[in-house]
């Protein structure tokens, strides 16, 4: 098994403008909460089921997993490089880095506006 602190790591501001892959692998509450427009939700423990579907999705792209602080979606990376499924980048900081950095989020709770919890 990779030790997460040897996946490759990526700060927000260092992720592509275009062309990649943002998966978050956070839980559906937090998912519902407020994410990044573009991302994929699969959560942490649905990956290993759902990974082919990831590998589709994401073809020749690289995938940046990106959860609320940066530990789950280490793990989550690691697992994607040692089982070859997708070349997986991990978002140094996650979501609270994105909501810091003044990227787009978007919640699924009407008439309250998106936050990370």
């Amino acid at each position: 098994m990779v030790n997460p602190a040897e996946v490759p790591t990526a700060s927000i501001s260092e992720l592509p403008s275009q062309g990649y892959v943002l998966l978050d692998v956070r839980e559906p509450d937090e998912w519902v909460a407020g994410h990044a427009p573009e991302a994929v939700h699969i959560s942490l423990g649905d990956l290993p089921a759902r990974a082919g579907e990831l590998a589709e999705l994401a073809a020749d792209r690289p995938v940046y997993v990106i959860c609320r602080s940066g530990g789950r979606s280490a793990r989550a990376a690691a697992w994607l490089n040692a089982a070859g499924v997708v070349d997986a980048v991990n978002v140094a900081g996650g979501m609270r880095s994105w909501h810091t950095e003044g990227r787009a989020m978007v919640g699924d709770r009407e008439g309250v506006p998106p936050e990370v919890l």
